[in-house]
């Protein structure tokens, strides 16, 4: 059992949050304050009470940001029984979220990712009341919980864009005066990456703990911060300029990570698997589960629990759409052609990573020698057959759990892996004009793909090449610009992060409403569906939290204040 795991498991059971009209501020209780939590090994129970925060999944909050991230995209489908079976999902499926229904969705998830950040905070004020010769390791600590509360902020932006920032500093009377809009847009994504700049400076290279964050670690989601903040969008949500000098942190910091001891793994199925495959030399951070531990059902990946093929879930359901992408021509993505016709295992030619994204009926399940059957499909006339792989585990695995209605499991849910970093490369130098330098990391990427065929042998109609400029294609900017968006979908498809990546672009409605169009043909509740530029790109700030901040926080452009 990993440590960090068992003193999690341990922790969690003690540590919890008072109500939702001061949470901001308040430690965890339980007869826990500054007054009483003043010695080493106390100050280390509430580090670790902070790492148990952001790993505290439920159905409403998955880490995995499937409901945020794929199910707003064209990759996937809401699922489950009907529209009205979690319609708040529905809504957000067909770009209509509206205020007032977020009641037990994203207010409840906007809740617990700032109690998340709370702890983070309490730690770091007890860590600044403590001398490094009373705790030595004081600063890796205090760049481990800036590391942590960077993280819950990144993700409350990308989805929410307008969020206070809420840091140690604050006290109780700050922080009921804070401001969603107290800060620009780019002062916004620069205080996040000051956070993971300070893990950069002060985390060693390596934990003895397996689950704490380390320097490259935070050297990559600083990378991505810096590529967040490098496509400037205005009031209005539009993409008005990339930053070079943004693009070049990018470049920078991948770079530091790019020469450190991690790398692809050897095959792509590898990231995706419970057990001795947790913690490869893809993961860069990675938040801990288990089971067996003790618990009634351990400390389990429930975020997940609706993914699986089962009677109460089926939810995050693969598109069409994205089982036509992975369809290739003479080895190469079809791009603008690729959504014509719909994927024929018999005729098309794919990309192995297919197999390892969607369970297709008739194929084996998480490779094991039982197919995943068109009868676990609980509406398919509404969302289809298929079902997804990545964060599901094989049924008949100690990793499968049942809690109730619901099966979640104890796999890690990875936050970056190494993949990414190439590609956040790739992008930077593209968007820099040096996209000449970009296609040897995309086939890097590609290549792996290409050789990660032993777990799928029944997949027999594979074919994915490498590009060649001059040979199988013209490596001009715009040409690189295409496939390392389109890289980016095929390797991170179902990860939670196409939606995030259409807005960061600045396409998210051209995408999207080409998708509802073609969806609106074959599935009727899409007909009448329209992306909204200059709205859908965020999620309205929960009409609750602009009440408990009694005005001072704004909704975002296009939504009504109240």
């Amino acid at each position: 059992m990993k440590t960090i795991k068992t003193t999690v498991l341990t922790l969690i059971t003690i540590f919890f949050f008072q109500s939702c009209n001061d949470f901001l501020d308040v430690p965890s209780y339980g007869n826990l304050t500054e007054n009483n939590l003043t010695g080493v090994k106390q100050i280390e129970s509430e580090v670790i009470s902070a790492y148990a925060a952001i790993g505290n999944d439920e159905i409403n909050r998955p880490l995995s940001l499937w409901n945020y991230g794929n199910v707003r995209s064209d990759d996937a489908y809401k699922g489950g029984n009907d529209q009205n079976d979690g319609d708040f999902l529905h809504f957000l499926e067909i770009s209509s979220p509206s205020i007032g229904n977020e009641t037990w969705y994203t207010d409840v998830f906007w809740y617990r990712n700032y109690v998340a950040i709370s702890r983070a905070n309490f730690a770091l004020q007890l860590l600044n009341k403590i001398s490094e010769e009373e705790m030595p390791n004081r600063k890796v600590r205090i760049a481990e919980m800036r590391f942590l509360r960077a993280h819950m902020h990144f993700i409350q932006k990308i989805i929410f864009n307008k969020i206070p920032l809420i840091d140690e500093t604050l006290s109780p009377e700050d922080i009921a005066n804070v401001s969603n809009v107290a800060l620009t847009n780019d002062e916004l994504w620069k205080k996040i990456a000051d956070d993971f700049e300070y893990g950069y400076e002060n985390l060693p290279e390596s934990q003895t703990e397996v689950g704490r964050a380390n320097k490259y670690a935070a050297a990559a989601y600083l990378a991505k911060v810096y590529l967040y903040k490098a496509y400037r969008q205005d009031e209005m949500n539009n993409v008005i300029s990339v930053d070079a000098t943004d693009m070049q942190k990018v470049i920078d910091m991948t770079t530091f990570v790019m020469n450190s001891p991690y790398r692809l793994e050897n095959d792509f199925a590898y990231n995706f698997l419970p057990g001795s495959f947790e913690n490869g030399p893809e993961s860069l951070f990675a938040v801990q589960f288990s089971h067996d531990d003790g618990t009634t059902y351990g400390r389990l990946n429930m975020g997940n629990a609706l993914t699986t093929p089962t009677p109460g879930g089926d939810f995050n359901k693969p598109s069409q759409s994205l089982v036509n992408a992975y369809k290739t021509s003479n080895g190469l993505p079809m791009f603008d052609v690729y959504n014509s016709a719909d994927y024929n295992e018999t005729t098309d030619k794919t990309d192995p990573r297919l197999f390892h994204t969607v369970a297709i009926p008739d194929k084996p399940y998480k490779y094991t020698n039982i197919n995943y059957e068109r009868n676990q499909s609980r509406n398919p006339g509404m969302y289809g057959y298929f079902s997804s792989l990545k964060e599901n585990v094989d049924p008949a695995s100690e990793f499968y759990i049942k809690t109730g209605p619901w099966y979640a499991n104890s796999k890690n849910q990875i936050v970056i892996r190494y993949a990414d970093v190439i590609l956040m490369r790739a992008e930077a130098l593209i968007e820099t004009s040096r996209f000449a330098e970009a296609l040897p990391l995309i086939n890097q990427v590609r290549n792996r793909a290409k050789v990660s065929t032993g777990l799928i042998g029944f997949a027999t109609n594979v074919n994915i090449q490498t590009y060649q400029d001059g040979v199988n294609c013209t490596w001009t900017e715009d040409y690189a610009r295409k496939a390392l968006r389109w890289e980016r979908r095929l390797e991170f498809a179902m990860e939670g992060s196409r939606f995030f990546d259409l807005v960061r672009w600045g396409i998210a409605d051209s995408v999207m409403n080409d998708y509802y169009l073609k969806e609106a043909l074959e599935h009727t509740y899409y007909q009448g569906a329209q992306f909204i530029k200059n709205k859908n790109e965020y999620v309205p700030v929960p009409i609750q939290q602009i009440n408990f901040s009694k005005g001072i926080y704004e909704q975002n452009y296009g939504f009504l204040k109240n």
